[in-house]
């Protein structure tokens, strides 16, 4: 059996042996249990001598304290209080020699520590202090020194599997043979990413984490049958290491080399992160290239993108998930390139999808809902406000050659879709109406030229009076010139409505006469609606 083991205050970890198993010593051979049975498994790091009254000042917790009862001799009233006293400073047990200076313990002493689970122990008068101190202090430091080595010889093998380009699967098994437990290493969202150990025991650990997360680590002292470390690495919570023994056969020291194998899994992490990091980078140079033309022939495309585990033969939708402007771009778009591997990867895993500077672009399958893949994005992107960002979709592509016009389709979607919509908008391009048309204009400046010659002063916004009279004639577009019915909806007066009719028209032309000039109109408030674009 391994010794027990606890966390110290100072983080470190301090090896010692159980009541019983000091019991077992040869120089305590004729000693004898007189209470507190149910306390043989505390914990015994260090021993003291009680021969001063003001012993309580001296004690440190996990002691197992001699005395022949000097100090109490004058005092025998005081030892009904002293169980309790010693058990709530955490000490392990008291021994005692009975004949010299006390002659027997009060039967309210024995039944407090029956009570309390506190070992008293009956000394043999023939025994001296140092040989029990000397004793027992060597088999706690010998007990130490080999749980020490062995956690040394554990760390050890697993950091060859990683110097041997072992993964977290490998740490799971070295851990899994060093304890004879089954091993899960789960990351922080508690998906299991490696798993050793008999398949019967692997399925109950999976289903404690998936049904409760990681169990708890109980306190120090007690074997258990599940035991979880956390993986840190750089500040960052990376996971877990999670064990379970059948048997209960967990103890302290095997959850100190769950901790040395948590800090090698967190190597493991850090460089398969750096590895990622690169590979994203490929990635999105790849497909930057292939939705700008620049990638070569759609065979090439195909078979580069192939070696990436992307499909782009097929018949694909490209999405472009673009963050919407006040958002804290740097921390934002790490999360959103997240949140959509994450969603590509549960609806479409054959599906392209990489990060560029401020938007995310993603190559779907044509036969999946655009819509429902972008609102997952969006629900686990939520737990991140203020940040949003819109999202386009393009037509159907039938293959590789024609992905950099889907592109340009989605990203023109989701430009103009936020400008109509708002911040968080879905927008597909065939859904824009006359903007997908007017967003074809590569001229901007002929489009807003267009804008100045309709509008004439209602295209700037110099007066304040010019946005009202905007809004009255785009109502009056609205209803095809219904009277009664703009007047309504502006909640004005049927007369001076009129009298708004007549100054539009001195300022824009007779459009209540000519349907050509009303097509005008009608273009010239979209675009202005778009500006931005």
């Amino acid at each position: 059996m391994e010794p027990p083991v606890r966390l110290a205050s100072t983080g470190t970890i301090i090896h010692g042996v159980s009541v019983g198993e000091v019991l077992g010593v040869s120089t305590l051979a004729e000693a004898r249990l007189i209470a507190g049975e149910s306390g043989l498994g505390r914990i015994v790091q260090r021993l003291n001598v009680m021969e001063v009254p003001d012993i309580l000042a001296w004690v440190k917790p996990h002691e197992l304290l001699l005395t022949t009862g000097y100090p109490l001799r004058n005092t025998p009233q005081s030892l009904g209080r002293l169980v309790a006293d010693l058990d709530e400073r955490g000490l392990s047990a008291l021994a005692i020699k009975l004949g010299r200076y006390v002659d027997e313990l009060p039967e309210e002493m024995v039944e407090q520590a029956d009570r309390l689970g506190f070992p008293l122990i009956l000394l043999p008068n023939d025994v001296g202090f140092d040989d029990i101190l000397n004793q027992v202090l060597t088999d706690i430091l010998n007990r130490q020194a080999a749980v020490l080595a062995r956690a040394e010889e554990a760390h050890r093998a697993l950091v060859q599997v990683v110097l041997a380009g072992g993964g977290l699967n490998e740490v799971a098994a070295e851990v899994s043979q060093l304890l004879d437990v089954s091993v899960a290493a789960v990351d922080g969202s508690g998906r299991v990413l490696a798993t050793a150990g008999p398949a019967e025991h692997v399925a109950v650990l999976r289903e404690s984490i998936s049904r409760e997360g990681p169990p708890r680590t109980p306190a120090s002292g007690r074997a258990r049958s599940f035991a979880s470390v956390p993986v840190l690495a750089g500040g960052h919570h990376h996971g877990r290491i999670v064990a379970y023994s059948p048997s209960g056969a967990i103890r302290d020291s095997d959850v100190g080399i769950l901790e040395r194998a948590a800090t090698v899994a967190a190597l493991v992490v850090t460089r398969q992160e750096a590895v990622n990091a690169v590979e994203s980078k490929y990635r999105a140079d790849f497909l930057r290239d292939v939705l700008t033309g620049r990638a070569g022939t759609a065979e090439r495309v195909t078979a580069r993108a192939r070696a990436f585990g992307w499909d782009l033969a097929r018949p694909v939708t490209v999405l472009v998930a673009e963050l919407d402007p006040d958002g804290d771009e740097r921390s934002a778009q790490d999360r959103l390139v997240a949140c959509w591997t994450a969603a590509m990867r549960r609806h479409d895993p054959r599906g392209a999808v990489a990060g560029f500077s401020h938007e995310v672009v993603a190559v779907v399958d044509a036969s999946i809902d655009a819509t429902r893949v972008a609102k997952d994005a969006a629900s686990a992107f939520a737990d991140v406000p203020p940040a949003t960002f819109s999202t386009g979709s393009s037509r159907p592509s039938p293959g590789a050659e024609t992905l950099p016009e889907a592109y340009s389709q989605a990203l023109k979607a989701a430009r103009v879709g936020r400008q109509l919509h708002g911040p968080g908008a879905v927008a597909h391009f065939d859904q824009l109406g006359v903007y997908r048309l007017l967003s074809l204009v590569n001229d901007t400046d002929e489009l807003h030229a267009f804008v100045r010659e309709t509008l004439g002063p209602l295209a700037a916004d110099a007066d304040a009076e010019n946005a009202d009279l905007r809004r009255t004639l785009q109502v009056l577009l609205e209803t095809n010139l219904n009277v009664a019915e703009t007047a309504r909806r502006l909640h004005f007066h049927y007369n001076t409505l009129r009298y708004r009719i007549g100054k539009l028209e001195r300022l824009l032309g007779n459009f209540t006469d000519d349907p050509h000039l009303r097509l005008n109109l009608t273009l010239a408030l979209h675009v202005l609606r778009m500006r931005g674009i």
